[in-house]
């Protein structure tokens, strides 16, 4: 499965931004996917994921109740609705897809190219 993210931006804190993460080849949704971050000088870290069917989702503790992680099947594509940003959510955000829903890095084995998000205070 091929993975595009997109609908990264410049917003000031306290804004919002959608990211959307388009599938293609494989059906996708036979896959978990995630959302995760990579700041400068840091490692890749977890942001939220959610189940096959969008029926479960799990949260990073620093977004729960900013963020929101959603699919449309039919449309292949999944999103994470971002709210309330703050500039330490500054990253560049990639999704990616995997099989069984955990917040490992190494457990997801197709990743899209990244879109950079800036949070400016």
């Amino acid at each position: 499965v091929q993975l595009q993210a997109s609908g990264g931006g410049l917003v000031q804190a306290g804004g919002s931004l959608r990211l959307s993460c388009a599938a293609s080849g494989r059906t996708s949704s036979r896959y978990v996917m995630g959302w995760f971050r990579q700041a400068p000088g840091r490692e890749r870290e977890f942001v939220a994921v959610i189940s096959q069917s969008g029926g479960s989702t799990y949260y990073e503790d620093s977004v729960k109740g900013r963020f929101s992680i959603s699919r449309d099947n039919a449309k292949n594509t999944v999103y994470l609705q971002m709210n309330s940003l703050k500039p330490e959510d500054t990253a560049v955000y990639y999704c990616a897809a995997g099989l069984t829903l955990v917040v490992v890095t190494s457990a997801y084995g197709y990743w899209g190219q990244g879109t950079q998000v800036t949070v400016s205070s």
